[in-house]
């Protein structure tokens, strides 16, 4: 039985950046303390760059010891290394390259003009054993038990690559798997799964605007995870899902009480 999502609700897409910048930066900080280091799955997209871009803004951020951080990507776009639409990309832009990373623990996918060339399961199954090889005993399972893992969530409910009723959101066994035919483009995408995510301690969801008010009322509605993969995603201690006002619009108030921001 997983414990129900919580719910924070702030007044506006750049308040919840900051709060979720101020969140995450906390959450790092602690389990390097309790652990010596913290692993922090990424996400694309609008809401996971302004995250990011907050975070790289936060006078907070040399509170995190970056060389002691594991990065790692819920999903790419598989295109050239260097593509503006790849997310790891974008995240360079708006935080990665002004922080002292280390870089042999910044876990990008595989480029579609990498070792693996254009094979997209080949380079999908090389992220999985990645993963499988920075598990320890501890984690039980073939993947690293994240600290965080931050998920935007689309205006269909995907998250991830994850895309309804797509073959990708029915996997069971895998952790990562190739995409195709996605339904916005590029058609072709690397994801972790549903059982990779739910790995994480915490899973964090992220929707901010109008367009996405419909796919959390649905996603919190108690849909089906085949039809509504956001619904699908949880953490194993807990399962936050942070949004703006107009985001939230369509939920009952009952789920939620506003953030003071």
């Amino acid at each position: 039985m997983t414990a129900a999502p919580q719910l924070v609700v702030h007044h506006d897409k750049d308040l919840m950046a900051q709060a979720a910048a101020a969140r995450l930066i906390t959450k790092i900080v602690d389990a390097q303390a309790a652990r010596g280091s913290a692993s922090v799955v990424l996400t694309g997209g609008r809401n996971g760059n302004g995250l990011l871009a907050a975070l790289s803004s936060s006078p907070a951020r040399d509170a995190i010891d970056w060389s002691r951080l594991d990065l790692w990507w819920g999903d790419e776009r598989f295109l050239p290394a260097g593509d503006p639409e790849r997310n790891v990309t974008q995240a360079r832009e708006a935080l990665l390259d002004a922080v002292p990373l280390d870089p042999a623990r910044v876990h990008a996918m595989p480029a579609s003009d990498g070792p693996y060339g254009s094979d997209v399961e080949a380079a999908a199954a090389a992220y999985a054993a990645e993963l499988a090889a920075a598990a320890r005993p501890e984690d039980h399972g073939p993947v690293p038990t994240f600290d965080v893992l931050m998920l935007g969530v689309g205006p269909d409910t995907h998250v991830a690559s994850l895309f309804p009723e797509l073959p990708a959101v029915r996997e069971t066994q895998r952790t990562v798997v190739g995409v195709h035919g996605a339904p916005k483009p590029p058609p072709t995408r690397i994801s972790l799964t549903l059982p990779a995510i739910r790995a994480a301690r915490e899973v964090w969801l992220l929707a901010a605007g109008e367009d996405k008010a419909k796919a959390a009322e649905i996603a919190l509605s108690g849909a089906g995870e085949i039809q509504a993969p956001a619904a699908g995603a949880y953490g194993r201690a807990r399962t936050l899902w942070l949004l703006d006002a107009a985001a939230a619009s369509e939920l009952p108030r009952e789920l939620y009480r506003p953030a003071s921001a």
